[in-house]
């Protein structure tokens, strides 16, 4: 994790230590990071003349020290290419929670310090005395007691990654086993006995993934089942068996698609491996809980024992970056298993989206949470909308799930797809809309908040998507004779009242808009105040 901050935060009037503080506390809960002061936030370097004062390091060790509880930081003076200096603060990940010495909890998301509070804290704690797991050698299984099959296809796969350097790849199969935290002097760690230690030692680990698959017919009758429950299975042996030993992942429709047909997967291989991936990653490994996959006639729902990682819900995990095992995370990753970076949900949405699918529903539950995909493709047409449209102008995986999203509505407001995306503002949307609008995919109108997006009409009617018609993207002109059709029939109402009756969908901001601008023109008069508030009708 990488934050910046101006200098002002450490020097002179200006000094916020507690900001700085509370920033420290936030990286130590998650995994650690860096602080590059000095570095305004739109810049990449510092001012070219910059110089940090020599006793500076000294006092942001003292002060941070001072202000936190369990935060280890270690500043040093670093120069830029321009030949500026900055402080470099590195903030180690906590084995205890961190907080400031005021009794505040805060955790990283995203670009933000998060708080902690109520039964968060206690989340925290929990996940704080997890954090160590991978790397524990508690169940004193000796370094050559291991499977030596899993350890060579291991170690060879490695070698033939192409995200390994080259200098990890010359490394013999002990140095791997070291490199990888799999061994820690003559001990395996129990992320060693969970990749290449032998079955009955996985099993005593107590936590090793169990996987169950159920498939139910039309009345929820059991009618299919399947379990990897023997431990003879690493994690990422269970990915290739569950996909070659479940029949119905081969399923797909068949669509006519001019003289040729149309192949569409039920459930596509990289929705159903990013999903089993992120449960096998992500859970965590001190709670006990089988991994379910349900198949319904209509859907696929995996449900994960334990909730997600603290700072990551539904709504925003999209884009919120937490590795739970971080370990286990850069085995995946090493071997092209998963992105380590993300969560792999940022592929699921485009996948889903580009087959003309809805988006996965995410639920947490008191102690799991669960993934369902929808089977249904929502409109054909989408598939080679977005298929011919990223051929035309290689669009970006962003790009690729915003389009997807309009796609399936006749128009969206900025503020639903900010909520949609979980971003805090609508500036924020920019990185997801790209160049669609710029290069005539996506029409826009209004301004800020109440800009409205919309697939270019000639588009609609070319391609014939078969949106869902909707009022939310209403012309002015139109909500004006809609709202003095409704104020002439029943003489006065509020707000709340005309807006259901003239249409829900349409934004709330311009039916207000529009009713200021007729009690401006005296066409109407507006009694009371808040919720008292009518609007009534002047007769001509």
């Amino acid at each position: 994790m990488l934050d910046k901050k101006s200098l002002r935060i450490v020097l002179g009037r200006t000094a916020d230590w507690k900001e700085l503080a509370k920033d420290c506390v936030a990286f130590a809960n998650a995994h650690g990071g860096r602080l590059l002061i000095g570095i305004e936030d739109a810049d990449d370097a510092p001012p070219p003349e910059q110089r940090i004062p020599e006793d500076l390091p000294d006092t942001i060790r003292k002060k941070v020290g001072e202000q936190t509880v369990n935060v280890f930081v270690l500043p040093q003076v670093a120069v830029a290419e321009n030949g500026g200096q900055y402080i470099e603060l590195t903030v180690s990940a906590g084995r205890s929670v961190a907080s400031t010495t005021d009794g505040r909890f805060f955790i990283r998301m995203s670009d933000g310090s998060k708080p902690v509070v109520g039964e968060e804290i206690l989340r925290l704690a929990g996940e704080r005395a997890a954090f160590p797991w991978e790397t524990l050698t508690s169940m004193a299984v000796p370094r050559e007691r291991l499977d030596r099959e899993k350890l060579r296809a291991f170690c060879d796969s490695i070698r033939a990654s192409d995200r390994v350097k080259q200098s990890v790849k010359e490394k013999t199969d002990d140095e791997l086993l070291a490199h990888y935290l799999l061994a820690d002097g003559p001990w395996l760690t129990n992320l060693g006995v969970l990749c290449v230690g032998r079955r009955e030692d996985r099993a005593r680990l107590g936590s090793a993934p169990v996987v169950q698959f159920i498939k139910y017919d039309e009345k929820g009758k059991k009618i299919n089942k399947l379990t990897w429950d023997d431990y003879s299975l690493n994690p990422m042996e269970l990915v290739a068996a569950i996909w070659a030993e479940i029949p119905d992942w081969r399923e797909s429709y068949e669509f006519p698609d001019g003289l040729y047909r149309q192949i569409v997967p039920h459930y596509d291989a990289t929705v159903v491996r990013e999903l089993l991936i992120n449960a096998l990653v992500h859970r965590p490994y001190t709670q006990r809980g089988d991994i379910f996959i349900n198949l319904y006639p209509d859907r696929m729902q995996i449900v994960n024992p334990g909730l997600l990682p603290l700072g990551v819900t539904p709504r925003n995990i999209l884009h919120a970056s937490v590795r739970r095992n971080e370990h286990l995370a850069k085995v995946f990753h090493d071997l092209g298993l998963m992105e380590r970076e993300g969560s792999g949900y940022d592929a699921v949405y485009e996948t889903l989206l580009s087959q003309g699918k809805q988006l996965p529903e995410i639920e947490e539950g008191a102690d799991c949470f669960s993934v369902t995909v929808k089977r249904r493709v929502f409109n054909l047409k989408i598939i080679d909308f977005i298929a011919k449209a990223d051929a035309t102008y290689q669009l970006s995986q962003r790009e690729k799930i915003c389009l997807g999203l309009l796609a399936q509505h006749e128009a969206l407001l900025a503020t639903e797809l900010c909520r949609l995306f979980d971003l805090k503002d609508t500036a924020s949307l920019k990185p997801w809309l790209g160049h669609l609008v710029e290069i005539g995919l996506v029409q826009s109108r209004g301004r800020t908040k109440g800009t409205t997006y919309r697939i270019a009409t000639d588009l609609i009617r070319q391609l014939d998507l078969k949106t869902k018609t909707t009022l939310r993207d209403i012309q002015p002109h139109r909500l004006r004779q809609l709202v003095i059709a409704d104020l002439e029939k029943y003489q006065q109402a509020a707000i709340g009242e005309l807006h259901v009756r003239i249409g829900s969908d349409i934004p709330r901001r311009s039916v207000q808009r529009t009713l200021a601008q007729l009690v401006a023109e005296g066409k109407i008069k507006k009694t009371g105040r808040l919720k008292q508030t009518r609007y009534h009708w002047l007769a001509d």
